[in-house]
C-alpha cells in the first residue's frame, strides 16, 4: 500500500481535527474518503464497501439510542424517528457541515459536474466514514461519534411532533371533558426478568377504555392509551366498538356447538 502524499496527509489531518477524530489507519479514513469514480480512475480502493458496513453500523447505534432514550414510545414510533434520522436527506446535511464534500477524492469529470457538492456522495461518505472508523476504534468510538453528529437532528425530529404521546393525550381528553383522570393498572406481566412484558388496561370513570402490552410499563400504558383514544374516536362518531373479551367468548361458543352437534 503506498503512502499518502504529504498534501492527501494534511488534508485528512485537518478533517480529523475538525472531527475530533485520531485515525490508527490513515490508509481508511482516506479509503473512507476515495469516491468510486477516482477509484476507478486511479485504480485503488474507493468508499463503496466501507458505505455499506457503515450503513449497518448507523443503523444499529441509532437503533439502540433511541430504545434507550424513548423507552415509554411504542416500535412504531421509534421507527418513523429512525427512518428521518437515519436517510441520505440527513447524511448529507451533517456531512456537509462536517466537509466531507471538500475532503472526498473524485474523477475529474466528477468534479467538474458538482460532486462534491452532491448530496447522494456526501451522504455515502459519511457512512463510508462511520464505517471506517468502525474497523479502526471498534464500536465504542463509533456509538459516541455517530451520537454526537446525530444528536440535533435527533432531537428536532423528537420536537417535531414523530412521537404521539398518547397518554398525554388522553389526559387533555379527560381533562376537557372535566372525567376523572385515566387510571392505569397493571393486569398481568409474564417473563423473565431481563423479558419481562406487561399488559396494563386504563379505566375512564371506571370504565375499561383499552388495553396495552409492553416490554415495560411506559410502553405499555401508551398502548393502552392508544386504544382508549381509538375508541373514543368510534364512540363521539356513534361507532360501537368491539370488545375482544366478546367476540372471543363468542368464538369459543361457536367452536363448542359445533363440537356438539358434530359439524366440521
Amino acid at each position: 500500500m503506498e503512502p499518502l502524499s504529504p498534501e492527501r496527509e494534511k488534508e485528512t489531518g485537518e478533517l480529523e481535527r475538525k472531527l475530533g477524530l485520531s485515525f490508527h489507519n490513515k490508509h481508511l479514513l482516506n479509503q473512507a474518503l476515495t469516491h468510486s469514480s477516482y477509484g476507478h480512475e486511479k485504480s485503488v480502493s474507493d468508499n463503496e464497501r466501507l458505505e455499506f458496513l457503515g450503513d449497518a453500523v448507523l443503523k444499529l447505534v441509532a437503533t439502540e439510542h433511541l430504545y434507550h432514550k424513548f423507552p415509554e414510545y411504542a416500535e412504531g414510533d421509534l421507527t418513523k424517528i429512525r427512518a428521518t434520522v437515519i436517510s441520505d436527506e440527513t447524511f448529507s446535511v451533517v456531512g456537509r457541515k462536517m466537509g466531507l464534500g471538500e475532503a472526498l477524492l473524485l474523477s475529474a469529470n466528477e468534479m467538474k459536474s458538482g460532486g462534491q457538492k452532491r448530496k447522494s456522495n456526501v451522504a455515502n461518505t459519511l457512512e463510508a466514514l462511520v464505517g471506517a472508523l468502525y474497523l479502526d476504534a471498534g464500536l465504542g468510538k463509533s456509538r459516541d461519534f455517530i451520537i454526537e453528529i446525530l444528536r440535533e437532528e435527533i432531537e428536532k425530529v423528537s420536537r417535531a411532533g414523530y412521537i404521539r404521546d398518547f397518554k398525554s393525550a388522553l389526559q387533555e381528553y379527560a381533562q376537557k371533558k372535566k372525567q376523572q383522570l385515566p387510571a392505569y393498572k397493571v393486569i398481568k406481566e409474564v417473563g423473565p426478568k431481563h423479558r419481562r412484558v406487561f399488559w396494563i388496561e386504563v379505566r375512564l370513570n371506571n370504565k375499561r377504555y383499552g388495553m396495552g402490552r409492553g416490554a415495560n410499563k411506559k410502553e405499555a400504558e401508551q398502548r393502552a392509551a392508544a386504544v382508549a383514544l381509538r375508541r373514543i374516536k368510534l364512540e363521539e362518531k356513534g361507532i360501537k366498538p368491539v370488545d375482544r373479551r366478546e367476540t372471543g367468548a363468542l368464538r369459543a361458543l361457536i367452536t363448542s356447538v359445533r363440537k356438539k352437534i358434530k359439524l366440521p
